[in-house]
């Protein structure tokens, strides 16, 4: 692994447009192909467009169609194709809904893309607890229209309708993180299918447990690497009773910056903390028909009483003023805030619009909020200095920022600027005591940058893999490098 790690740089200049292929099964694949067209009929597919539509899509790398793709409708279903691929030495695939941004669901090696669409079901409901059970195809959206009557909500928002599985499968987050955390401190249990063809179940509904390992937490977060999530329970929140969201204006990243860190370090419980700079507004001004000040912007949303949500507001309207803020402003109303953040989720197709014949290569870093001002300004010296497109985002409530490059992939001297600048950022979160990904993951597009972070952990990682997958049928060529 750490062999190819050192090599890799070198020898895949082009790393923006191709990605690494492993060695194909041939017979294997086409085995299993036939068994399971048997037990499967019409929902097995292997017609070019749907193989496509299930390998990367979503942003700038090259897309691996899987050779089939299996629509499962029930966990059974779901072991039983594992079984039979495990059988014959065959990659299996999990996808949900294909809205992740590293290449998870590319199939380098072909085999089986397993569908989890059709399981989107919810199971049940303990609203007196505060959790809910549900299938993996159930899109968080999905999920809050059908708790609309019980006061309840689920809030880990990473933009996209993305389905749960796949958002504990990445470990996902989103702007509500926050307040409320990410995906690994929202799911309680979950069933799974491990590379073996064997149904697991992990953690139960109790909010605490001392148990054993942490099997919960180990599978959330492993990109379809140990096995295909087929269950999820889930923790619920109340309805708050007022929402507020508020904008300020700031003359510098760097202020916007230290108005974040003040807020977080004074306890004020602001449930999305969002930054754009100047080239986001802007882009999302033309995008959204909006009329935001185009310089570096903060949008926040408070959750509580109606009492609770005035006080924050104003707090962070003193803050603000004190770290050179202006036009602040704040609403509880719903129309407004919505339209709002409707424009932060359009966002990625914003920014595409500043360049429409290029690719947008989306990253993801992020760092102790101390680190925050300084991280955010050196990148955006390092993008200018090498002459990149390079507007960012973040949630920067939690020191998490995203950069959104966009590239001439035609240009060779381009792409080589952009896959030193995302280099060279990893780099700079773990300088600053941070992480190469707060939440797209690894995939296939951060692993040769995971040794920087993980240098002594890469061989448990790996160990890990080995037990559960002895065969690397599930989802290979994802966080781990392949042997040489």
């Amino acid at each position: 692994f750490l062999t190819l790690a050192r090599r890799y740089r070198a020898r895949h200049r082009c790393i923006m447009v191709h990605v690494t292929s492993l060695p194909r099964n041939e017979s294997g694949i086409e085995t299993a192909i036939s068994v399971l067209k048997q037990r499967f009929g019409e929902r097995l597919q292997t017609g070019q467009s749907v193989r496509e539509q299930h390998g990367h899509t979503t942003t700038w790398i090259e897309n691996q169609p899987p050779d089939a793709v299996v629509f499962a409708q029930s966990t059974d279903e779901v072991a039983e194709v594992v079984r039979v691929a495990a059988a014959h030495g065959v990659p299996i695939i999990p996808f949900g809904t294909g809205t992740s941004l590293e290449g998870h669901v590319n199939a380098p090696a072909g085999g089986i893309s397993v569908d989890v669409s059709q399981m989107n079901r919810v199971l049940e409901v303990h609203s007196e607890d505060l959790d809910v059970v549900v299938q993996p195809g159930v899109t968080r959206k999905a999920l809050n229209e059908y708790l609309r009557d019980t006061g309840l909500f689920f809030p880990i928002d990473p933009g996209a309708d993305a389905s749960l599985g796949g958002m504990a499968a990445t470990r996902a987050s989103g702007t509500n993180a926050v307040r409320y955390g990410t995906m690994k401190d929202n799911v309680l249990a979950l069933e799974a299918v491990l590379p073996s063809g064997e149904v697991i179940r992990t953690g139960g509904r109790a909010r605490k447990s001392s148990a054993g390992y942490d099997l919960t937490r180990l599978l959330v977060g492993s990109e379809g690497t140990l096995g295909i999530i087929t269950e999820l329970t889930l923790r619920l929140y109340g309805i708050p009773e007022a929402m507020s969201s508020a904008r300020c204006t700031f003359p510098d990243v760097e202020s916007a910056c230290n108005a974040v860190i003040l807020t977080i370090q004074m306890g004020v419980p602001v449930a999305r903390m969002e930054l754009l700079d100047a080239e986001s507004v802007g882009a999302l001004n033309d995008y959204s028909k909006l009329d935001l000040p185009v310089s570096p912007l903060l949008l926040l949303e408070f959750h509580g009483s109606e009492a609770g949500v005035a006080e924050q507001a104003q707090t962070f309207g003193e803050i603000a003023e004190e770290t050179g803020g202006t036009g602040f402003e704040w609403t509880a109303n719903a129309e407004d805030r919505n339209k709002l953040w409707q424009a932060r989720h359009d966002a990625y197709w914003a920014l595409k619009r500043l360049r429409p014949e290029a690719e947008a290569v989306a990253t993801d870093v992020c760092v102790p909020i101390s680190n925050l001002a300084e991280a955010v300004t050196r990148t955006q010296v390092k993008a200018a200095d090498l002459n990149l497109t390079c507007p960012i985002i973040g949630h920067v409530g939690d020191g998490n920022y995203h950069c959104t490059l966009l590239i001439d992939m035609k240009d060779a001297d381009e792409r080589a600027r952009c896959e030193d600048f995302v280099t060279w950022l990893s780099g700079l979160a773990v300088e600053l005591d941070g992480t190469i990904s707060g939440e797209h993951g690894i995939g296939q597009g951060k692993m040769a940058s995971l040794p920087k972070e993980a240098p002594t952990a890469l061989a448990m990682m790996t160990a890990i893999k080995r037990s559960f997958d002895p065969q690397n049928i599930m989802n290979p060529g994802k966080i781990l490098q392949p042997k040489e």
